[in-house]
């Protein structure tokens, strides 16, 4: 672990193009040229756009030229490959012959409206489904900090791109942690906002309500200043939220908060522990709050033991809503298959249930906020799992496996309510790990004012990896 020189952030990025004293053709080259330097080890993108990013970029250096300014005018970004873009497939981690879209997905109409260049595609697990990032179908992404390890999922690709410097930012997606967990694994900073908060079109919504796109990058600045960029909604859209900016809560003062610390596991069928490392990690960082001038006291929301009754008819019908998207579903893993099936059989009246029930949930984790201001717990129980930790198992063994490492993070995406994961440190093995700011409905601007006060201590943005492609 070290500080070499460290790559542009995208705030810095942007600065720079706006001053001109770099070019978005040269900016947009050189990451492509990382990327493909890095490509046959780390593996991080199923797509590069160089010829259409190129000539983006000129086109940006042309409208730079002529005075145009835009929030991120020629800034090369990446995005997880379950959104779609003009001119290439969505494939999300799965195998076969898709189609070439023809409409970019909201998210990518906006980064497009604010000047972004996509440089490429980002590797995701099979739909979305686990927290290591690999498949039949491209192999296995691996962390920048050791090659033997997962940058987590199921916004790996995404995660993996930032952490080793190949693209200042980049937006994945979230729904039971697929944005926070590898910015735990991969010492980022990973946004999961409110539900309604990002659009999800073409799709109205997305995994029963369950996933929402985020932001991955180096710093809390960069993550909000993304965030704003893509945030809004589009007339399809089953969930709104109002127009909101948050990336003015960067180096606004919290005030004195009141935090829990909280290292309850919500319930699972399945065994699981937090690991002395991540528990030594998050102690140290709820002291820093506490030197900060938080007060931070032991307690837990009340989850409930029927909590994941909840969660599960949702992200089984969603996965079972994705197959039928798939050129030849024979192809999918037989884990895929399986949890498809499931999904099928919980698609009526459980998940009318489900839905039901959400807003009993809420009010009933929501007490917690009655008497706190924020919930602080582990990102994941487990540091980053080895890269083929799932590999060749059934799928039982895949769950167990599964919500052993990463307990903590589906709950909130069954509220819809906005959590950040930050990086809280590193294990002896030079393994990162993360932590959780979780709040109530709209809380993005408290989350991301308290994440950046403890980014200006704790500085995790200056440790990089050194890269071994």
């Amino acid at each position: 672990m070290s500080a070499p020189t460290r790559p542009r952030d995208l705030v810095d990025t942007a600065r720079a193009l706006a001053t001109g004293t770099v070019t978005s053709y040269d900016l947009v080259r050189s990451a492509l040229d990382r990327i493909d330097a890095s490509q046959a080890s780390l593996n991080a993108f199923r797509v590069v756009r160089r010829d259409n990013a190129l000539a983006e970029a000129r086109e940006a250096d042309r409208l730079l030229a002529a005075g145009e300014r835009r929030p991120l005018l020629g800034v090369p970004v990446a995005i997880k490959d379950d959104t779609d873009i003009v001119g290439e497939t969505t494939m999300f981690g799965c195998a076969g012959t898709f189609d070439v879209k023809t409409h970019d997905a909201e998210v990518v109409r906006r980064l497009r409206e604010a000047g972004a260049v996509v440089v490429g595609k980002t590797h995701s697990p099979e739909l979305g489904q686990w927290p290591l990032t690999g498949g039949d179908a491209f192999g296995h992404t691996r962390s920048p900090w050791s090659r033997e390890h997962t940058p987590g999922g199921s916004s790996g690709g995404s995660a993996a791109a930032v952490a080793a410097g190949l693209v200042p930012a980049a937006l994945g997606s979230d729904g039971a942690g697929s944005v926070r967990i590898p910015a735990s694994w991969s010492n980022l900073v990973g946004i999961k906002p409110q539900r309604g908060r990002i659009s999800m079109w073409p799709d109205a919504e997305a995994f029963e309500g369950l996933t929402t796109h985020g932001t991955l990058a180096r710093t809390v600045a960069d993550a909000a200043l993304l965030l704003d960029i893509v945030a809004g909604n589009h007339p399809g859209d089953l969930h709104t939220r109002p127009a909101a900016t948050v990336s003015d809560a960067v180096g606004r003062d919290p005030g004195r908060l009141k935090i829990a610390l909280s290292m309850k596991l919500p319930f699972t069928a399945t065994p699981r522990r937090l690991d002395p490392r991540v528990h030594i990690r998050l102690a140290a960082l709820a002291a820093t709050l506490r030197d900060l001038g938080h007060e931070v006291t032991l307690a837990d929301p009340d989850y409930g033991i029927l909590f994941g009754l909840n969660f599960l008819p949702r992200s089984m019908s969603g996965i079972e809503n994705w197959l039928h998207r798939l050129p030849d579903p024979a192809l999918a893993d037989v884990r895929t298959r399986a949890n498809a099936r499931t999904g099928r059989m919980l698609h009526g009246a459980p998940l009318r249930a489900a839905r039901r029930a959400e807003p009993r949930l809420r009010r009933r984790v929501g007490r917690i906020f009655d008497r706190f201001d924020v919930v602080l717990t582990p990102t994941t129980a487990t540091p980053p799992l080895p890269v083929d930790a799932i590999d060749g198992i059934g799928g039982w063994a895949t769950d167990k496996v599964i919500t052993a490492a990463c307990p903590y993070a589906w709950p909130w995406n069954v509220l819809g309510w906005p959590g950040i994961s930050v990086p809280a440190g590193f294990t002896d093995e030079g393994l990162p790990v993360g932590a959780q700011l979780l709040g109530p409905e709209d809380s993005e601007p408290l989350l991301i004012s308290l994440a950046a006060q403890l980014e200006s201590v704790l500085r995790w943005h200056e440790h990089i990896p050194e890269p071994w492609w």
